[in-house]
């Protein structure tokens, strides 16, 4: 069965993440906020999925955020609670590589930040990078560039080795 291809070409990308992580050996997960589970979704149906991708946790709350994922108190639309995000998912779901995003889809700001912000943070055996991101549109074009930008992440995380 083919993966229907997405307007902006996540299918084949997250095609090309399981190519690098079946051969990296790598285990796969994902922490999402703003996306709710679209970049799992994605990855889920890329081809031998269950040989590399562990799972995601979705903490589209922020007290799911605070509580489940460790998150210290604040906003939660900021590196720190990217990188807490990221950590957190290794460790829960036994992942060498994890992308986690959180941000203000919109319409409306989120902890002062405008709608299109978006904090991405990607932990890859110990160790956690973070980049801000802004991206322009409604809702649900926020959440595909978000996708899209993640699974890029990913991908140039694994092929870097």
């Amino acid at each position: 069965m083919a993966i229907p291809e997405h307007r902006n070409g996540t299918s084949s990308l997250a095609a090309k993440i399981s190519d690098l992580a079946q051969q990296a050996g790598r285990r796969v997960a994902t922490a999402e906020s703003l996306t709710g589970g679209h970049i799992s979704c994605l990855l889920g149906a890329a081809p031998s999925s269950s040989d590399w991708y562990r799972g995601s946790i979705v903490a589209y709350s922020s007290e799911v955020k605070h509580e489940l994922l460790g998150v210290p108190p604040g906003p939660v639309v900021s590196e720190r609670s990217a990188r807490s995000m990221a950590t957190a998912t290794a460790r829960l779901l036994g992942a060498d590589t994890v992308v986690a995003v959180t941000g203000a889809a919109g319409p409306d700001p989120q902890d002062g930040r405008p709608p299109g912000t978006v904090w991405f943070a990607l932990f890859d055996r110990g160790a956690v990078t973070a980049k801000e991101m802004t991206f322009a549109g409604d809702p649900s074009e926020v959440v595909e560039l978000t996708a899209r930008a993640a699974l890029d992440l990913l991908a140039g995380c694994i092929a870097r080795g």
